[in-house]
């Protein structure tokens, strides 16, 4: 039986990444890092809230060269706001489209002028989660302040876990594997890719994910032309291979891999692109090590799927990293040279087009640790499961 981790972080956390973080923005000469996503905030802050889903009101987060973080946000968030370690909570009565925010924010990031320096992600895998035409009245509110990109500065602190983010990242992956183990008596033939997906989401519950907002799958005759759409109200037949991938939730922290199976029977050629996918995962794991770069699991995964005869991969990355996002950066792929580093948490995803129209893809996450790679999902069957 797997103990529960402990909801939430300890203020010490919180702390550690602030410093962290300032340690970085000096090296850089940034006055304040402005954050304005969902995972940054609550990355910084510990506010964990569903409101997000609600596109209607801007959040800020100001992390400042020295000090804790300043939350600048709607008053409906103040209680939640207060109940984390921020302290300097400033609000407006959102939503107030001729101002939402806007002048708030400007005057605070004023506040903590130096170098005339702030950062802001802008780069690849950010988005702003607020009006471009905000931004830009921002910016000019700000002039002459320099705004610059530091996605690659959040990243670098993002990427490498701590204990308690590792332990919950165990956890999830830990239920989520229960779950697939189990999953064979679930599934039925004649019955959609639906009704089977919604035992799975069931029964994931009952174990203890807190949410599956990802849990996709797809089928067809000897293989599957897709691992993104679906379930759809396909109806399973013997013949027929599933994919299922779930990014199952345990405290927001996200694990992320999937399973095959077959329905009545796999052809020789499922049961060799399903050993091939198998054998390509085996090199990821042992290439990710300490020192090794994404680039070089690719090649070692690569390696294996192009000796197995791939036609090719649509997929366009073999990888990425994950945690409080289901995926993160960076990616597994032949130009990705970030080096892996003890503490990093990524998931390993070979998969090829093995005929015409079908793919095999194949999920399992891992973590780096000093001496090499420790799987957090638990390993799939060598061969593919056949329903009966």
């Amino acid at each position: 039986m797997m103990k529960v981790p402990k909801r939430g972080f300890t203020q010490a956390e919180f702390e550690q990444r602030t410093l962290r973080a300032q340690t970085l923005m000096r090296e850089h000469s940034l006055d304040a890092l402005l954050l304005t996503t969902e995972p940054n905030v609550r990355y910084f802050s510990g506010f964990f809230s569903q409101f997000w889903q609600s596109p209607t009101r801007p959040w800020f987060l100001v992390v400042p060269m020295e000090g804790k973080p300043v939350a600048v946000i709607p008053e409906i968030g103040q209680s939640g706001m207060a109940a984390t370690w921020i302290e300097d909570i400033r609000t407006w009565p959102a939503p107030r489209p001729e101002d939402d925010g806007i002048s708030l924010l400007a005057s605070v990031i004023r506040e903590r002028q130096r170098f005339g320096r702030i950062g802001v992600t802008l780069g690849h895998e950010s988005c702003l989660r607020m009006p471009v035409a905000d931004y830009q009245r921002l910016g000019a509110l700000l002039a002459p302040t320099e705004v610059v990109d530091c996605t690659s500065l959040i990243r670098s602190l993002r990427n490498i876990k701590s204990d308690e983010e590792i332990e919950k990242i165990r956890y999830i992956c830990g239920i989520a594997s229960a779950g697939f183990n189990a999953l064979p008596e679930l599934l039925r033939t004649g019955d959609t890719e639906r009704e089977n997906c919604r035992r799975f989401r069931i029964d994931l519950l009952s174990r203890g994910v807190d949410d599956s907002p990802y849990l996709i799958s797809g089928s067809g005759p000897d293989g599957y032309d897709s691992i993104i759409m679906g379930p759809s109200d396909r109806k399973l037949h013997d013949g027929d291979v599933m994919i299922i991938d779930t990014g199952s939730t345990f405290d927001g922290y996200f694990c992320d891999f999937d399973r095959n199976f077959a329905f009545g029977r796999a052809s020789r050629e499922v049961c060799e692109a399903y050993r091939t996918v198998y054998a390509a995962t085996e090199a990821g794991l042992t290439a990710a090590r300490p020192g090794a770069t994404m680039a070089d699991v690719w090649r070692a995964m690569w390696t294996v799927l192009e000796e197995g005869g791939a036609l090719g991969n649509d997929v366009g990355r073999m990888g990425h990293g994950l945690g409080i996002q289901l995926t993160e950066g960076p990616s597994v792929t032949p130009s990705d040279q970030t080096v892996l580093q003890p503490g990093m948490v990524v998931t390993l995803e070979p998969g090829m087009t093995f005929a015409p129209g079908k793919q095999m893809v194949h999920e399992e996450n891992l973590l780096i640790t000093e001496s090499g790679a420790e799987l957090l999902s638990r390993r799939a069957a060598a061969e593919i499961p056949v329903i009966d």
